[in-house]
């Protein structure tokens, strides 16, 4: 017995997996996902979706379980989420950067019931599961045989296993409230932390960034991000609530690849980065590129550079251009209406439709115009909490306004101007936002005192036109050590993902401290030593 779309999809929107339902029964046919070239309907994503979530929940996947998704941007991986969905247990996708430490501490600290992967990352998931005793299973996509697995616990063929499954009949039942997924962001410890966001506040989320950008099921967007990075995650969110079609690239490693699929397949939303961006116009400086077919551009992770905005009006003739400003712990806070780009040219607009955001002074007062205070932020799309994290949660989940409401604290320092657009001034913690990925600080160090030659080292972030800060390490080595910046780039390489490398290394004969005994950052973000 199949999964009755149209039975399901008279029910209004409530659940994340409810979007790709509705659109299965709207229009069975219709391209939903274009991948590497290759099309898939939205009736075959809801038959391959709905047969894994019959085969987890025969491997023990129970409502509310994890269900870690270590892949790149490919076919299984968007199986994956939606089968998670329709078990009722909940997703959280893993970037295939990921090295094996920390992904061993990903799988561990979510208590992660299978571990659904890509074949040719299996050098790195075979050492991160080996003390891991709450798997059930791994499935992986690939052909098994290429690759030496020494495992304790068996690893299925993805797609045998998607063959040999019926079709669930009828989608595990939970509600708005329960948890759909646990997104991992870098944490002030070097660990990272798993944002628990529920089904009601991402479906919110979804809607409202649908509303202000003005999307509607005739729209193509073409993802050159990271769905594991939750900006490249929502573009999958939104299109499936839309009934739309999504074209998925790996990366924008080969631009002129990604420029033929947009003319290809019609592509018309561009969602990008200041890296990205900067390569384009990088490129257009020394031939003219135009891409007409583009209707909208959106930016966030960091700062879109005012100077950006010209060039991206010759790249892309036809479009609205969106600046936005956003964190994990509630998806999307801003965005500036595109017709403002130029005479708000460093403003990231206003809350997002449904939400609120102000300014707070630390001690909890109102921040006047022009006056510098904390963001705080109100709405259905607030995250729950950091998983297993009480104490981190509290300290950016304050009282709100009304009687028992947590809003959240982002710890982010604005400024608004008289007509309430918010300005970012800077960050309160020390973790390095580069290249739209969150950095800790922490984390790079530990592996750089990993290293026998070094004695002390501390990394900081700095201000980057195009990538919104670069990683900046400070060293210093032990007596007649002999040690330079490539070698020290080359071991993080090994142990780090790449936008972790730090960009720049100054050696320093020893690292200047506080009164106190500690590395005196501000000092070294000052530039004395």
């Amino acid at each position: 017995m199949k999964l009755d779309a149209a039975k399901l999809a008279a029910r209004p929107q409530r659940l994340l997996r409810d979007g790709m339902i509705a659109a299965v029964a709207r229009h069975p046919d219709k391209v939903a996902l274009v991948i590497e070239g290759k099309s898939y309907t939205y009736a075959e994503l809801l038959d391959a979706a709905s047969r894994l979530a019959q085969a987890l929940i025969q491997r023990g996947v129970k409502k509310g379980d994890r269900v870690a998704i270590y892949m790149d941007n490919t076919w299984p991986c968007v199986v994956s989420i939606y089968a998670t969905l329709l078990a009722g247990a909940v997703f959280l996708v893993i970037n295939p950067q990921t090295k094996a430490d920390k992904l061993e501490f990903i799988l561990d600290d979510s208590d992660a019931i299978l571990l659904l992967t890509d074949v040719h990352l299996a050098t790195v998931f075979s050492d991160a599961v080996k003390a891991n005793t709450k798997l059930n299973g791994i499935i992986s996509s690939g052909d098994l045989s290429q690759a030496a697995l020494q495992l304790s616990m068996s690893v299925e063929a993805f797609d045998a296993v998607i063959e040999q499954s019926e079709s669930l009949a009828e989608p595990v039942n939970i509600i708005p409230n329960d948890l759909a997924a646990l997104i991992y962001t870098s944490g002030s410890t070097g660990f990272p932390k798993g944002v628990m966001q529920t089904h009601q506040a991402m479906v919110f989320a979804a809607w409202s960034l649908i509303e202000y950008q003005r999307l509607t099921e005739d729209h193509r967007i073409i993802l050159v991000l990271p769905i594991a990075f939750d900006y490249g995650l929502y573009q999958l969110i939104m299109t499936m609530k839309l009934g739309a079609t999504l074209i998925v690239e790996r990366s924008f490693t080969f631009p002129a690849q990604v420029y033929k699929r947009i003319e290809e397949f019609g592509a018309t939303v561009f969602p990008g980065v200041p890296t990205i961006f900067a390569m384009m116009i990088s490129s257009h400086k020394k031939k003219p590129l135009r891409i007409p077919g583009i209707t909208r551009i959106t930016n966030t992770a960091a700062a879109l550079p005012a100077d950006f905005v010209p060039y991206l009006k010759e790249i892309f003739p036809n479009a609205l251009i969106y600046k936005m400003y956003g964190l994990t712990e509630c998806k999307r806070v801003s965005y500036l209406e595109p017709e403002l780009v130029d005479a708000k040219l460093t403003s990231v607009g206003k809350a997002i439709p449904g939400t609120e955001m102000y300014l707070l002074t630390p001690e909890g007062q109102p921040v006047p115009p022009g006056e510098t205070g904390i963001l705080h932020v109100r709405g259905p799309h607030v995250m729950v909490g950091y998983w297993k994290q009480p104490e981190l949660s509290a300290k950016m989940l304050k009282p709100g306004k009304l009687p028992g409401e947590r809003v959240l604290c982002t710890q982010d320092w604005f400024r608004t101007d008289k007509e309430g657009f918010f300005y970012f001034v800077g960050r309160s913690d020390d973790i390095i936002k580069t290249r739209g990925e969150k950095v800790s600080p922490v984390e790079v160090e530990n592996v750089l005192h990993s290293m026998p030659q070094i004695k002390e080292a501390a990394v900081i972030g700095v201000p980057d036109d195009v990538f919104g800060q670069s990683v900046k390490a400070f060293v210093a080595l032990e007596k007649d050590a002999e040690l330079n910046d490539k070698q020290i780039k080359k071991f993080c390489m090994a142990h780090l993902e790449n936008y972790m490398v730090p960009k720049d290394i100054v050696f320093m004969e020893e690292l200047p401290k506080t009164a106190n005994g500690k590395i005196d950052k501000k000092l070294l973000m000052q530039g004395g030593a």
